[in-house]
């Protein structure tokens, strides 16, 4: 008998997830996400996929985000037939993010073929989206805490990770053995989303470690947030807010809206602006399930905001010169609508470009954020002169100190701890930090590297 795992993305990196198990001769690809970042992560979104997608038997996602889910396309574009689990949410959210990463992807081809700035004649799309509506076809729901039989003789689990909607931590037992993938795990006491739910007994655990070597700030992200958006406005300033569609928009929104009950800057406009981040709010009560939020705060965050659905709303916002706070996809500049309001914005100093979540590296996110007084959009360099602010404390991830609480959780060491979806540096130091509290033998995973399973330890 033979059962081994493969990380054919999400190591040595918190992009491209996508880790392969393979049993006698059967595949189940756990996450099927899109590089992001340095161009060489990128380049491997357009290479080959490492094995036939044909012969990939069943896939099952922790959660949508599209370095988890955005490869679904050309994957199945490229052969892949069987189903794709996963919850309720995530499906309708993969509806969204799917169609809407689809559409950028042929929006861009489009312009860099209109204005030129390509090496590639012509540019093309890496998927289109008729590849994603087929993808979407292909999504299965299950429930959390049903034990989902697949054909292949392996049987799943899923509890809630918090994180964002229809997050969830996987159990998976095929060929006498439970393997536990942690996803992306959320916070612990979030005002949003639930706690991750504590998993038992596991003979090997696959666990993230975004955030592997540090602890996110304990000072209140909702005040700092107050604190940004007013000297910004009493400059006469804009807040550009490049968000996460999913989740972190919506956690945005709730703090704006409380913020304004508190009578901090009544009169000041706040516009949403992302169909993406729109269509994924708009869903927070259709999932009450999933999340904390009553009926009524739903409804009062998700009308705190002006919905830009169009992109003539869109060049409106753009064009005011008023005070402003501008919330827009994507998270770390790596496309989107954003990207036109940091051109525009950018380069004034009263204004301010205010950073919510992880920057992956190589990004543009990341480039500012390390101080970059440029950087390259639409084929140009942009110029940076407006204030850089950032809010660590309102990360959607655990940090160090939360990662080992959901390992401590278990009731007895697993056989090995695998450590993926992470910066080397992040990965080492949190692989250092399981050996010397808990005494787990671990390893941090290498892409394309095949461990063997079926023997324990």
């Amino acid at each position: 008998m033979t059962l081994t795992l493969t990380s054919l993305g999400g190591a040595g990196t918190v992009t491209g997830s996508r880790h392969l198990l393979e049993h006698d001769g059967q595949r189940l690809l756990i996450d099927c996400g899109l590089f992001q970042g340095f161009k060489g992560l990128r380049e491997r979104n357009w290479a080959p996929f490492p094995v036939d997608p044909s012969s990939i038997d069943a896939i099952v996602l922790t959660h949508a985000h599209i370095d988890h889910s955005g490869y679904l396309p050309k994957l199945v574009r490229e052969g892949y037939r069987g189903p794709i689990y996963c919850s309720g949410a995530t499906k309708d959210l993969c509806e969204i993010l799917l169609r809407d990463s689809a559409y950028i992807s042929e929006r861009d081809a489009e312009r860099a073929n209109r204005y030129r700035y390509t090496k590639h004649e012509p540019a093309k799309p890496l998927y289109t989206v008729a590849d994603a509506e087929a993808a979407i076809a292909q999504l299965v729901p299950v429930a959390f805490h049903t034990d989902i039989a697949l054909d292949i003789g392996a049987r799943v689990y899923m509890r809630r990770a918090g994180h964002i909607l229809g997050a969830s931590t996987l159990e998976v037992k095929w060929g006498g053995k439970t393997i536990v993938f942690s996803g992306d795990l959320g916070r612990y006491d979030d005002p949003f989303m639930f706690d991750p739910e504590p998993v038992r007994k596991a003979d090997y655990v696959v666990i993230e470690s975004t955030y592997g070597d540090r602890t996110h700030p304990k000072t209140d992200p909702m005040e700092q947030l107050g604190e940004v958006i007013g000297r910004t406005v009493s400059r006469g300033g804009t807040v550009v807010i490049p968000a996460f569609a999913v989740g972190r928009a919506q956690l945005l929104l709730y703090h704006i809206w409380m913020l304004k009950k508190a009578g901090r800057f009544a009169n000041v406009a706040i516009y949403l602006d992302s169909p993406m981040a729109i269509n994924a709010t708009e869903l927070l009560c259709a999932h009450l399930d999933d999340h904390r939020f009553t009926p009524d705060v739903c409804m009062e965050t998700c009308n705190i905001a002006s919905y830009a659905r169009d992109v003539e709303a869109s060049k409106a916002i753009t064009s005011d010169r008023m005070p402003k706070v501008v919330i827009a996809a994507s998270g770390m500049m790596t496309g989107g609508r954003v990207l036109h309001h940091v051109e525009a914005f950018g380069g004034d100093r009263k204004n301010t470009i205010l950073f919510a979540g992880y920057q992956a590296a190589g990004t543009r996110g990341a480039k500012i954020l390390e101080g970059a007084r440029s950087v390259r959009m639409f084929g140009k360099e942009v110029e940076i002169r407006a204030e850089i602010a950032s809010l660590p404390a309102l990360s959607a991830h655990a940090d160090a100190d939360e990662l080992m609480k959901w390992l401590d959780g278990f009731a007895a060491p697993p056989a090995r701890t695998f450590i993926v979806h992470g910066e080397p540096e992040a990965s080492s130091h949190f692989h250092d930090r399981i050996q010397e509290d808990l005494g787990w033998p671990s390893d941090v995973v290498r892409i394309d590297h095949t461990y063997d399973l079926a023997g324990g330890a």
